[in-house]
């Protein structure tokens, strides 16, 4: 339950769930306990008061941990359903589906895109994978989270989508980045060209959410680039798999291991202008 995780489990604990929460790090969940959820002592013992159990962690050996280490898919009852709002690949997605069926569970790999701010309005779009009787389960518990669900196929479908979505986003900041830019050495006023734009061609969630963090040069936390640098690693290895060139998303890349090689991996992740800004002497 970090930045994307505690919000959420707060939304399913106001939408009336009885909801049992456990974490990695002890004390991250403050807010739905706060809101009447019951902490549980282990995953085991989560797994064991739960019909829908949701995950949400950095990739897929910790999927693994929580599921297979720490007891959690051994505790569920057969009928229970295990949904996965973490980033991973969609091979990791197919297997645990897979090894949790054996274990008459089924799954559905649901990660999320909207940001912190999504998180926190339960207005987030969730990316789903699975079969059409598990997503029909746990469609309140999706309801609770976001506003958007959409289902893309079987499991690991959700994954690819998301795939997708990281690759578009590499692009769509690194864009915001540079007209940000442009419009500064310009001299211009910014923010007023940002306006200007918000509602026009170039209008995109990244414009109107995070140039500002770019123009002031700040990016307090909203989705670490260190996260987002692990997710393009997942999609230049699925581009890899199947022949697929990107050539914007590997630039992305390039860039953002030379900010997490310089200390800046925990910044949100608009922090891509500042390799623009430093090229561009600003």
């Amino acid at each position: 339950m970090g930045t994307m995780g505690a919000p959420m489990a707060a939304n399913l604990a106001r939408a009336g769930f009885a909801l049992t929460v456990w974490n990695r790090t002890p004390g991250r969940d403050a807010a739905p306990v706060a809101l009447g959820a019951r902490r549980a002592a282990s995953p085991a013992e989560l797994a064991a008061a739960s019909d829908v159990v949701v995950l949400c962690l950095t990739d897929a050996p910790q999927v693994d941990e929580v599921l297979f280490t720490l007891g959690l898919a051994d505790a569920l009852a057969p009928g229970a359903v295990v949904v996965d709002c973490s980033t991973t690949s969609p091979l990791a997605a197919q297997r645990v589906a897979a090894a949790l069926a054996e274990r008459g569970v089924g799954f559905v790999d649901a990660p999320v895109t909207g940001g912190s701010e999504g998180a926190e309005k339960g207005t987030l779009t969730i990316l789903c994978g699975g079969a059409d009787e598990d997503l029909a389960t746990v469609g309140p518990v999706l309801a609770a989270m976001g506003t958007r669900v959409a289902h893309l196929g079987p499991a690991g479908a959700g994954q690819w989508t998301k795939a997708v979505n990281q690759v578009i986003l590499a692009g769509t900041y690194l864009a915001v980045a540079e007209g940000v830019t442009l419009a500064l050495k310009a001299g211009l006023d910014a923010s007023a060209v940002v306006a200007a734009l918000a509602r026009g061609a170039a209008g995109s969630w990244v414009l109107e959410n995070r140039s500002a963090r770019m123009i002031a040069d700040d990016y307090p936390l909203g989705f670490k680039i260190e996260l987002h640098r692990k997710d393009l690693g997942i999609a230049l290895d699925l581009a890899r798999a199947v022949g697929a060139v990107l050539p914007v998303a590997s630039l992305a890349a390039t860039l953002e291991d030379g900010l997490v090689g310089s200390g800046y991996g925990a910044d949100d992740n608009s922090a891509l202008a500042r390799p623009i800004r430093w090229l561009s002497g600003l």
